[in-house]
């Protein structure tokens, strides 16, 4: 199973795609680190936005979307253009997305910690939340 997961910041899509091939991790290259959405209030960027990550996960045969979970209300809430960008992924027609919440993060990790960090794996230090996410899905399953 390949998923892509994502932590979505501000008007950033920050992803990382994960392979889980015989019992195995597998972080494959990516041409793209973050997606982001040049402007938050026009239908025709959240369009590119859409267009460009259904591209990216045809491209790189990805199965699934794994989203984390912001809050709505307090002082971590998420942007309004980080919600347009969820429901953008979303309704990508074809697509499976799922959101996964913080405490079934902590949970799977929990139970099966990280033995490696993002540099380990090539990634960039920004990446680590999309790759704990990942990592965390892949291990619940």
């Amino acid at each position: 199973m390949r998923i892509c997961a994502v932590e979505l910041k501000s008007n950033e899509a920050i992803i990382c795609i994960l392979a889980l091939e015989k019992g195995l991790f597998n972080v494959p290259d990516c041409r793209a680190r973050k997606l982001t959405l040049t402007d938050t209030q026009g239908t025709k960027a959240l369009h590119a936005f859409q267009s460009e990550f259904a591209k990216l996960l045809s491209d790189y045969q990805v199965d699934k979307v794994v989203i984390r979970e912001r809050p709505t209300k307090g002082k971590f809430a998420g942007s309004a253009a980080g919600f347009k960008m969820e429901a953008a992924i979303q309704l990508i027609e074809g697509l499976d997305a799922q959101v996964v919440t913080n405490t079934a993060i902590k949970e799977s990790l929990k139970r099966t910690p990280l033995e490696v960090t993002t540099k380990d794996v090539g990634l960039k230090q920004f990446q680590e939340a999309a790759f704990t996410t990942g990592f965390a899905f892949l291990n619940a399953k």
